[in-house]
């Protein structure tokens, strides 16, 4: 690798977290209810449009291509990873050419099994080629990491694609296959994050089926499962009084798939929200009054702490189960902080997932 390109990634680096940073100090949860003053905004009734909503939303202050697997290795041992891309915009209007474009790349990566939790972060500056979104074929890279498909893939599945990422003592490759469209969270794709109107533009692919490679310390393994994608993307996903989220995605072993989130709120009255997704693709708004997400146990990890284990019910659905970690130091140690690791669920459902707590 030339100078010239290790002090470029060392500027792009230097450059993404001195800004990050600045927002992290700003209002909610990593700035993200901070005024959009400038920045598109999210409104209900967007028609999506794909392979094009795979791709970026440079007009919009914020957005994620985000990635978890729950797996097992051949003697049934429990695994899981994160690969996650985020772009953030410094500033709104025309894009600028080069090392001049307003556009921060950050990517995420973690593998987790019940004795270890490995991570690794990047980070890179717009423009430049080092990182980026392409809707079709589709592409989500920076750096080596990346999630990358081909012109056999479907753009109503997303399907399929590889995926791979490597830190200095964990690496991963995997495949992805899915025979369901994505899903549209919220209303059509709408997700109101609070009474006050923030909101983001929101889907995912919870149906892939995932096979592949998982080595930690240089020891390959075989592994296999579910693998959950994420797309979400506004300008102003929280607002100021909002500290930070608890989110779960649900394997349920019937096929069906849930997603609950309730953000936190100053006051004490945290907002709740949850999609049901049908073995089918089928989905289902389940109001946030019907929803009940109760901490049962916390852990002190890095200097906190936080609640790990849950007890979550439903009333409608007759629903009512327990969520525990499979590994309670999965933190991530990142220029955002944050717990996210797989989790195993029992009660009148069993299965797998993953939980996510920020604002710790």
């Amino acid at each position: 690798m030339s100078a010239d390109r290790i002090s470029r990634r060392v500027f792009a680096g230097g450059i993404a977290a001195l800004a990050l940073a600045r927002r992290a100090a700003a209002q909610g949860y990593a700035g993200l209810g901070e005024t959009a003053d400038g920045f598109a905004r999210v409104a209900p009734g967007k028609l999506f449009t794909f392979p094009a909503d795979h791709g970026p939303h440079p007009e919009f202050r914020i957005e994620w291509w985000y990635l978890t697997a729950n797996l097992v290795d051949r003697s049934g041992a429990a695994c899981g990873l994160q690969w996650t891309l985020f772009r953030q915009a410094t500033q709104p209007g025309p894009q600028g050419e080069g090392w001049a474009n307003q556009q921060l790349w950050m990517g995420h990566a973690a593998v987790t099994r019940a004795d270890t939790h490995r991570f690794g972060e990047l980070f890179s500056r717009g423009g430049v080629g080092q990182a980026g979104v392409t809707a079709r074929p589709f592409a989500a890279w920076i750096d080596d990491w990346e999630i990358k498909g081909s012109e056999q893939t479907d753009d109503r599945t997303l399907s399929p694609l590889t995926l791979k990422a490597s830190g200095t003592d964990f690496s991963y490759a995997l495949t992805l296959e899915a025979d369901r469209p994505v899903v549209l969270q919220g209303d059509g794709g709408f997700s109101r994050k609070s009474e006050r109107g923030q909101a983001s533009y929101y889907y995912s692919q919870p149906f892939f089926r995932a096979r592949g490679t998982f080595t930690i310390d240089d020891k390959p393994v075989d592994v296999t499962g579910q693998a959950w994608m994420d797309r979400e993307w506004s300008s102003q996903p929280l607002d100021a009084d909002q500290t930070g989220w608890d989110w779960l995605s649900l394997h349920l072993a019937s096929g069906d798939k849930l997603m609950l989130y309730r953000l936190r709120q100053k006051d004490g009255r945290h907002y709740p929200f949850g999609n049901w997704i049908n073995a089918d693709g089928r989905t289902q708004m389940i109001a946030g009054n019907d929803i009940q997400m109760t901490p049962k146990a916390t852990a002190e990890v890095a200097g906190r702490k936080l609640p790990l284990e849950w007890q979550i019910a439903i009333p409608s659905r007759s629903f009512s189960i327990v969520c525990k970690p499979l590994n309670a130091k999965a933190w991530m140690g990142t220029g955002f902080s944050y717990w996210e690791g797989p989790i195993s669920f029992v009660g009148t459902h069993d299965g797998v997932g993953y939980l996510e707590l920020t604002g710790y």
